[in-house]
């Protein structure tokens, strides 16, 4: 589904939309070319094929067959692909198909992306590339992050809760679009499934995909709810995640880091976090956007934003140079605020001034 970011070289051909379907046409995972590796990941494999039907490449997505035995892979396998298929935003890629191939392996296809993830962007404004420092700075970075705030507050209206947001989930495309992938470990709200709930029958062999008190996605960006492995999240953990998300694009550094899983725990549970502006003061960064970050990171769920929707609501404000609606402004601050906002008119009064002074002396 993902590929490093090229220019699109290759333009339709007529060959590819004008050619006769045979009447014997294949379904299924017949209908697929030869499958060409993309990427690799702990439980999935990702290939590149062509869809000889449609004449389009896909992304085509499978199991490791160690793990295609495994029940709770393979489960969270089909939530993946249901979950990613029944949220139909602009933020989510589209999926195709969900089957099985040949030998019986469970595959699902879905649009192959062409971009980069958010985590080699930001590894490369780290490292200062002059190409990518120009490409993205911080209003470009909040805009990536409004977009995938938008995508998480449909989700959430879904009743869908992501739980694994960091930038490796993020795409940027070549022309603007922003994907959040990886619904694998998503939370459906109200669930009381198998797929959800403990299993209280045995404290030994556990068949649940999140099962209460253990631990999944990544340490460092892990909300203080999962880090404990609290069974009652809501949508307020994704909005820690964001938190984690924006403070990152702020200050170009990780949040949390340890040496093993277990320091990055105690240091989401325990330690004071870091304002961005005390991390990085030499990048001049905003106040009130540091306000939405630290509101965002409330270790207390109920003193974070009640929801994505309220988060992104403060960062659309920010960006639009508005008052956002957890920070105070003092006087000075709102002067200046409307000075840059009104700037224009400002310029176009004292322009009319000096030239109606201008005229008054010519006139006399």
């Amino acid at each position: 589904m993902i590929k490093k970011e090229k220019k699109i070289s290759v333009n339709l051909q007529s060959d590819d939309t004008d050619s006769l379907l045979p009447r014997a046409w294949k379904s299924g995972s017949l209908k697929y070319d030869e499958l060409k590796p993309l990427s690799e990941g702990g439980t999935a494999k990702l290939f590149t094929t062509l869809d000889l039907n449609l004449r389009r490449d896909v992304a085509y997505k499978t199991l490791h067959s160690d793990l295609r035995d495994s029940e709770i892979e393979t489960k969270r396998f089909l939530r993946e692909a249901r979950v990613t298929a029944n949220i139909q935003h602009p933020g989510t890629v589209p999926l195709y198909e969900l089957g099985r191939d040949r030998e019986g392996q469970l595959f699902f296809t879905m649009k192959k992306v062409e971009g980069r993830d958010l985590r080699e962007i930001l590894f490369d404004l780290r490292q200062e590339v002059p190409d990518v420092v120009d490409k993205f700075p911080l209003p470009r970075l909040i805009d990536i992050l409004i977009q995938v705030s938008q995508t998480i507050a449909y989700a959430h209206e879904m009743g869908v809760i992501h739980r694994d947001l960091k930038p490796a989930n993020i795409i940027i495309g070549q022309f603007g679009e922003v994907y959040v992938l990886d619904w694998g470990l998503a939370k459906i709200i109200g669930s009381e499934s198998i797929v959800e709930s403990e299993d209280l029958d045995s404290q030994k062999t556990d068949t649940t995909l999140t099962p209460v008190g253990k631990h999944y996605g990544t340490p460092m960006y892990m909300p203080p709810e999962v880090a404990k492995g609290e069974a009652d999240i809501d949508g307020r953990t994704d909005v820690f995640s964001l938190g984690i998300l924006l403070h990152e694009m702020m200050t170009l550094q990780f949040l949390f880091e340890g040496k093993d899983p277990y320091e990055i725990k105690k240091k989401i549970l325990d330690e004071p976090l870091p304002l961005p502006r005390e991390i990085a003061p030499q990048r001049e960064l905003p106040k009130d956007l540091q306000a939405i970050c630290m509101k965002a990171l409330k270790r207390n769920k109920f003193e974070r934003y009640p929801s994505a929707s309220a988060f992104l609501e403060d960062l659309q404000h920010f960006r639009h140079e508005e008052e956002v609606s957890v920070y105070w402004y003092s006087g000075w601050e709102k002067l200046t605020r409307w000075k840059s906002k009104h700037s224009y008119l400002i310029l176009a009064i004292i322009s009319a001034l000096i030239g109606a002074g201008l005229s008054t002396l010519f006139i006399q």
